[in-house]
């Protein structure tokens, strides 16, 4: 029933600075179940072991999403009744699954003398040692009767239902104070998550994707199109890997020139179905593309 996908790649900034990739990407199919996953680690200063973290977001996501599914009859005839109570568990587990992979991690790698060389000894100490970890999250859930995704931090997650439509159902909205990244890495990280949850549609196509991807596009128009494309090539999935990953590779100069993560899970039987609707909604957005751009040249012209 289900297939998947993901893969991250270094941005061009990076390359130039010497920095590893600090995305990570995972997904995982079963019968009943399908999850995609990415995590972006920070870039600043205090987070020299985001690259570490983002790993440890992924690692904990599959395994608490794996435990919920446990009792499979159970979850999924508890979670369409109570599913906002269910979700902030599954948030705060992820949370604390995190946590335990970073304490574990550091204990065993305590933090070096190049590590600490960066900073003063009074910049060191202030640093919660979490924050040497910090990430952000995005996460969506595919089951066989429902949809639901959770999100800690920038980045976009994008749903194709069987309308055939692509839309990012999870608004961004990051629950922090000015100037403060949302983050796996904070105190009160489980009440930052965004959320959302779907019954009654079935899922063709879900896409995570962490912000470098967003930004390599002109406008949310673009973004949204290129993930109809996209869902359009997924039946053939052996030539699907090889062109999607050098479209991230180049993509990954564009832009802010950031790391790119993406992660996908889709039903092949449903994809079958509608590969028509599919097809139908590229051409449309084809034209739409070019009613926008005639509308930009109207504009332009009606300036000058």
């Amino acid at each position: 029933m289900f297939n998947g996908f993901s893969h991250s790649v270094k941005g061009a900034s990076h390359e130039k600075t010497g920095l590893v990739c600090q995305d990570s990407s995972a997904y995982k199919v079963c019968d009943d179940y399908a999850v995609c996953v990415v995590a972006d680690g920070h870039g600043s200063k205090k987070h020299f072991r985001s690259n570490m973290g983002s790993k440890f977001a992924v690692e904990a996501t599959i395994s608490t999403i794996d435990r919920f599914y446990a009792d499979k009859a159970g979850f999924e005839e508890s979670f369409p009744k109570d599913h906002k109570r269910i979700i902030k568990s599954i948030q705060k587990q992820i949370i604390a699954d995190w946590n335990t992979l970073v304490e574990e991690h550091l204990k065993n790698n305590p933090v070096t003398k190049e590590e600490k060389s960066k900073f003063t000894d009074e910049e060191f100490e202030a640093i919660p040692p979490e924050s040497y970890y910090g990430t952000t999250l995005i996460v969506g859930v595919a089951g066989k009767n429902f949809t639901f995704g959770v999100q800690i931090g920038d980045g976009t997650l994008v749903a194709l239902f069987d309308d055939g439509k692509a839309v990012m159902p999870m608004e961004y909205n990051e629950a922090a104070p000015a100037n403060v990244t949302a983050s796996m890495c904070n105190s009160n990280a489980a009440s930052m998550f965004s959320a959302f949850y779907r019954d009654g549609q079935k899922l063709i196509a879900m896409y995570t994707s962490t912000d470098g991807l967003y930004t390599s596009f002109g406008s949310e128009f673009d973004f949204l199109d290129y993930h109809t494309i996209i869902t359009d090539q997924l039946s053939d999935i052996d030539n699907f890997k090889k062109v999607i990953i050098n479209n991230l590779t180049k993509r990954a100069h564009f832009g802010t020139e950031d790391d790119i993560s993406l992660s996908c899970v889709y039903d092949k039987d449903l994809l079958g179905e509608r590969s028509d609707v599919i097809r139908a909604e590229v051409e449309a957005n084809k034209k739409r593309a070019a009613e926008r751009k005639a509308e930009r040249l109207k504009m332009h012209v009606e300036t000058e």
